[in-house]
């Protein structure tokens, strides 16, 4: 199974961004994020063994109720690698000190549940974001992030991780369609 841990803003976030962006979008050659493919990803699980799926699913049960819910909304952007040459954009979150680190606590509970269940995690340094659009080669995106900058949607709590299966090219027009397999209260 290819899957992953992430936190699922609600449709109407969601969809805020999506009308703020949707009049842009014909301005860059981008492949934007489908709306209902939006989402905080705490780990990646690039191959998850069947077998080890009830196991990862009470994992993450314990490391979702030692976490507490955050107040947030989407806001700013940035660019990955770097504004100059980018292959993503993505809007980020609004938390203060304190929620940062709570958010960066559930990521490393996520991870950590999924080694503890036997599967490899992505080991990237965990910078929360919502992925929004991926450039087909390095692309200067600077005005891109300074518009990012300017957008402030609704505010939303974060009380809920989701394990998210991924079926690489069964979605429209050849994207991973997604499916949930468990959604975990927090707290």
């Amino acid at each position: 199974m290819r899957c992953f841990v992430a936190v699922l803003p609600p449709p109407e976030a969601v969809e805020h961004l999506a009308d703020f962006l949707e009049p842009r979008r014909a301005a860059a050659d981008f492949r934007w994020t489908a709306p209902d493919q939006v989402h905080l990803t705490l780990a990646f699980v690039g191959d998850l063994a069947e077998r080890r799926l009830d196991d990862l699913v009470e994992r993450l049960e314990r490391a979702a109720g030692r976490r507490r819910t955050v107040e947030t909304a989407i806001t700013g952007g940035g660019a990955f690698p770097h504004v100059a040459g980018a292959k993503v954009l993505w809007a980020g979150l609004d938390l203060d000190e304190d929620d940062a680190v709570e958010v960066r606590r559930m990521a490393d509970g996520a991870r950590a549940a999924a080694n503890r269940a036997g599967a490899a995690v992505d080991g990237q340094r965990f910078r929360p974001h919502l992925t929004v659009a991926r450039c087909g080669r390095p692309t200067e995106v600077s005005d891109w992030v300074r518009l990012l900058d300017t957008y402030r949607g609704p505010a939303w709590t974060i009380d809920t991780f989701t394990l998210v299966e991924s079926h690489l090219g069964e979605g429209p027009r050849g994207r991973p369609r997604y499916e949930v397999v468990a959604e975990l209260p927090l707290g």
